[in-house]
């Protein structure tokens, strides 16, 4: 079962706001996460357009992944 694009664009939207307010209160690591998770989204939507518009914006939300989850603590 595939999600359509407007609930995939709906949720991946909601998502990157939620991980912008995260981060915006203090919560950065967790904020960054829901930020990758919403562009990974966003990318997704753009599978069947050509391999830039689809592997530039996916590459980035690994990256920001990967980069949130490195992150130490800041306590």
């Amino acid at each position: 079962m595939q999600l359509s694009n407007r609930l995939l664009s709906l949720v991946s939207y909601g998502l990157v706001l939620t991980g912008v307010v995260l981060g915006v209160l203090g919560i950065v690591r967790g904020g960054s996460l829901f930020i990758a998770v919403g562009t990974m989204g966003v990318a997704l939507k753009s599978r069947d357009f050509r391999r830039i518009e689809f592997y530039l914006p996916l590459a980035i939300a690994i990256a920001l992944f990967v980069l949130a989850i490195a992150l130490p603590r800041g306590r």
